[in-house]
């Protein structure tokens, strides 16, 4: 399984971007799609989660409310919504695959994904 994510760019403060994240099989190849960034200098974060069957989701508190993370019909495509985006948002953005959903604890650490996408970057300015 391979994913490409898309939808990054440059926005100013208050905006929103969409990004998408398209799987090479014909649906996710797994039980959890997962959305993560990454800063300069920092560590790759969680930022929401969706188990793929019953779409349940998982946020960070800090996106919690201005982000939402979702799938198509297909399961082939999934979604995140960044509105009110600000400044500390600025990262690159990166979709995961996990092939086991075992709640939100497990949905929210790196080492439950096994796939990762290739990253996108969003720059927000103030």
């Amino acid at each position: 399984v391979q994913l490409q994510a898309s939808g990054g760019g440059l926005v100013q403060a208050g905006g929103s971007l969409r990004l998408s994240c398209a799987s090479s099989v014909r649906t996710f190849n797994g039980c959890v799609a997962g959305w993560f960034r990454q800063a300069p200098g920092m560590e790759r974060e969680f930022v929401a989660g969706i188990a793929l069957n019953s779409g349940w989701t998982h946020y960070a508190d800090s996106v919690k409310g201005r982000f939402t993370v979702s799938r198509n019909s297909a399961r082939d495509e999934v979604y995140l919504q960044m509105n009110s985006l600000k400044p500390e948002d600025t990262a690159v953005y990166y979709c995961a695959n996990s092939p086991y959903y075992r709640g939100d604890a497990y949905t929210r650490r790196r080492d439950e994904y096994d796939t990762w996408g290739q990253g996108t970057q969003v720059t927000v300015s103030s």
